[in-house]
């Protein structure tokens, strides 16, 4: 099954056994996933595309899911793209690339944890960049406390998720979570991302 199949599958079963919202939310119709079509790909050489969009700074997070059954460690990977969504009901939202290895087994456990790094966790987030290996050895974390997803140490804050919806980008896929347990550890100051390289916060 391909990454979008198991997006779809994701969703699928979080709407079949997925725990009880306490206020139910209607979601709006799920737009089919499929490939980019060469009509849809825009006249902007990607080099200038990634250039120009660096310029906007962002947070560097961790995303985690924990291990399968059949699995030796969790799955965790570096996210630039993440974001809050909404606050009644309290969702965020993360986006990850069509092809990521990591990205089907956080589907499979239809749950996540988002890890909001902190400024000198930059080595750590190089360490969930790469592909392959266990991005777990020598990292301290704990569980979640709903989805049970490795909560790293000496973050900023956390987000403990539910999947809650799937959706097409392009090249990626929109992951939406409803938000089921969340902190912060109230001091520190978080990992920027701007011009390609790890940025700090100025007073």
């Amino acid at each position: 099954m391909g990454t979008a199949g198991m997006a779809a599958a994701a969703v699928r079963y979080l709407r079949s056994s997925g725990p009880a919202a306490p206020h139910p939310v209607e979601a709006l119709p799920r737009p089919e996933l499929r490939c980019v079509g060469a009509d849809e790909r825009a006249p902007v050489d990607q080099g200038v595309f990634r250039r120009v969009l660096g310029n906007f700074a962002t947070g560097v997070a961790v995303v985690t899911a924990p291990a399968a059954a059949d699995e030796a460690s969790p799955a965790g990977f570096a996210c630039q793209s993440f974001s809050s969504l909404s606050l009644e009901p309290p969702l965020v939202a993360f986006m990850v690339g069509r092809a990521s290895t990591t990205w089907p087994r956080i589907a499979r456990a239809g749950a996540f944890c988002v890890n909001v790094l902190a400024a000198g966790q930059g080595e750590l987030c190089r360490g969930f960049a790469v592909s392959g290996g266990d991005k777990f050895a020598g990292v301290a974390y704990d569980a979640a406390p709903v989805s049970g997803a490795p909560r790293l140490t000496g973050t900023v804050a956390w987000i403990d998720c539910t999947i809650h919806a799937v959706h097409t980008g392009g090249d990626h896929l929109i992951v939406v979570g409803r938000v089921d347990a969340l902190g912060a550890a109230g001091a520190g100051e978080p990992l920027l991302f701007h011009r390609g390289r790890f940025a700090r916060l100025e007073n």
